[in-house]
């Protein structure tokens, strides 16, 4: 049976006029001429297309030379790529399809920079992440993140008000595209960043209700909660602002390099990056400048040789090309580049700081107060896991943990039992306050300010890296665990909590609710929160009730404790 669906990486094309002759206007002439390539002009979508294929040949591969010199044996192979791109206007929108080597044949400056990502974020489940390429702003990083069988997103390390997600692979949820319809009860995989690599119809009438399905999700759908921070840092759009940056980035770059400006790998070529040997920049040159890393030094040398003004333009429309071998032809190259999208700065416009990444500007600091709230909202379940009783006035901490231990089946109290500490063994640790009987552990707290839950994160957060960096001190907790609950409780070997709970009760508060967190404490929690995320643990934050009776049973355990 015939397959219906083909995987492809498509584009959309926002800037590109929906006609035949805009679309082929867009393209690079020189770069087609250079491919041989034919345009054809097909009838069967239906809409307005365009249809350009070429093949890249070599009559002997680069490495053919120098293999021959190295081993006295000459062989001659030849090399041979190919190259497949469909343009077809949609509903007003431009999309580009490419095959092979085809996706070469887009200009960057033309896509759509967050289409597959805008997709991704949309339809993806949040629980089966396959990869992530993202952006630390001002570091000039890009981490890339792999996990073949999918994880939950706070295992990437990507939740980051700070850090600019360029792509995103996994599993979709339920789409209703031609894949779905005859691949049913099968997993569907995408990837989304600049494109979209995604299986689509290949019958003409099934590709364009796939492509219009997607446009659909993008426009209509909201993000996935737990995906949506993702857009929270967005490329700068406002004009005005723009045009600031740009005008204090030319000036910089007719400066004398100060350091002020780094270089990063462009997110979309960090694959082509680590099998590039070649560099070759031209800009203002109608000569390639060649290299075997980039040159930072040389394109800024460029950029300072362009009259003022004209510097900024000049590194958006040159070219940095990445090949396999210094004398390359056509079939290997790897990608070509912006000389701007290899560029990071930074730059400050009435104590507001921007980012240059990517060719685009971002704006730090908008997401975080942003971020924090949601980070901190996202700890209180509305269907909390637990619930504990209310503390009693004048009440201490280890009588109302001892208490809910004793009211609870399996449950062991753990306050005040301490283990070594591994990087000072004469100093002690508490684990935790309770532990129940599936191996969480509950941290618990009153508190009339930031400082005593500052100290509450802190042990939360020290207690589950103990037992997962060292080994001697998970072991003492299990032997602890076991002598305390008269062996009643066995914790399995390598055991490591994979929850958090955080019980408090704040002072003056009559219910905890993410606005009735301290400030402070706002920002400590959603730090602790993301750190235990990593770490493959999640964290739920319970209110604790005050009563304002002492109940008559416990007021000469208290007038002992005294």
């Amino acid at each position: 049976m015939a397959p219906k669906t083909v995987v492809r990486t498509v584009y959309r094309l926002p800037r590109t006029t929906p006609t035949r002759e805009a679309m082929l206007d867009a393209l690079d002439a020189d770069l087609l001429d250079s491919f041989g390539a034919t345009v054809h002009l097909p009838e069967a979508l239906g809409v307005p297309a365009v249809y350009i294929t070429c093949g890249m040949e070599q009559s002997e591969a680069p490495w053919c030379a120098s293999m021959a010199r190295t081993t006295g044996i000459a062989v001659t192979e030849h090399v041979r790529r190919t190259a497949a791109l469909l343009l077809l206007t949609l509903d007003g929108t431009v999309y580009a399809i490419g095959c092979d080597q085809g996706y070469r044949l887009v200009p960057d400056h033309l896509k759509d920079k967050r289409f597959g990502l805008s997709f991704a974020i949309r339809q993806m489940d949040p629980e089966m992440i396959r990869g992530a390429v993202s952006r630390s702003l001002g570091q000039a990083r890009t981490d890339i993140s792999l996990v073949p069988g999918g994880a939950p997103v706070p295992l990437l390390g990507i939740r980051d008000h700070s850090r600019v997600v360029g792509s995103l692979g996994g599993f979709l949820d339920d789409v209703p595209l031609t894949h779905s319809r005859y691949k049913r009860g099968k997993a569907v995989s995408a990837h989304g960043g600049c494109g979209l690599r995604i299986a689509l119809g290949i019958e003409p009438r099934d590709l364009l209700s796939d492509l219009r399905t997607i446009t659909r999700i993008c426009r209509e759908d909201s993000p996935h909660p737990e995906l949506e921070f993702i857009d929270h840092i967005a490329p700068v759009d406002d004009p005005v602002v723009l045009a600031a940056l740009e005008a204090d980035l030319d000036e910089r770059l007719g400066r004398p390099a100060d350091g002020q400006i780094s270089v990063a790998v462009p997110t979309e070529h960090h694959a082509a990056f680590t099998e590039a040997t070649t560099y070759l920049t031209r800009i203002n040159s109608t000569e390639a400048y060649g290299s075997d890393a980039f040159d930072l030094d040389y394109v800024l040398g460029r950029a300072r040789l362009a009259p003022p003004g004209g510097r900024l333009a000049a590194l958006r429309a040159g070219k940095v090309t990445l090949a396999r071998e210094r004398l390359a032809g056509p079939a290997d190259t790897l990608a070509v580049t912006s000389a701007l999208t290899w560029l990071e700065t930074v730059l400050t416009i009435d104590s507001r700081r921007f980012f240059l990444t990517d060719g685009a500007w971002y704006e730090a600091g908008v997401a975080y107060v942003e971020e924090c709230r949601a980070a901190v909202a996202g700890l209180f379940s509305p269907t909390p896991a637990i619930s504990l009783p209310a503390w009693h006035k004048g009440e201490s901490e280890y009588l109302y943990n001892n208490r809910v231990a004793d009211d609870r089946p399996g449950w062991l109290c753990l306050d005040t039992e301490t283990v070594a500490n591994p990087l000072r063994p004469r100093d002690q640790l508490e684990i935790c306050d309770l532990l129940m009987p599936d191996g969480t552990l509950v941290l618990v707290k009153r508190a009339g300010g930031s400082g005593p839950l500052s100290h509450l994160f802190g042990q939360a957060r020290v207690a589950v890296e103990v037992l997962q960096e060292s080994g001697e001190t998970a072991a003492r907790f299990r032997a602890k665990v076991q002598r305390l609950s008269g062996g009643k409780r066995l914790l399995p070997e390598g055991f490591t909590p994979r929850r958090v709970i955080l019980a408090m009760l704040l002072k003056g508060r009559e219910t905890l609710t993410p606005e009735t967190v301290f400030g402070f404490s706002q920002i400590t929690i959603a730090q602790t929160a993301k750190a235990l995320r990593a770490r493959g643990v999640t964290v739920e934050v319970i209110g604790i009730a005050e009563a304002s009776v002492i109940p008559v049973s416990q007021e000469g355990e208290m007038a002992l404790l005294r």
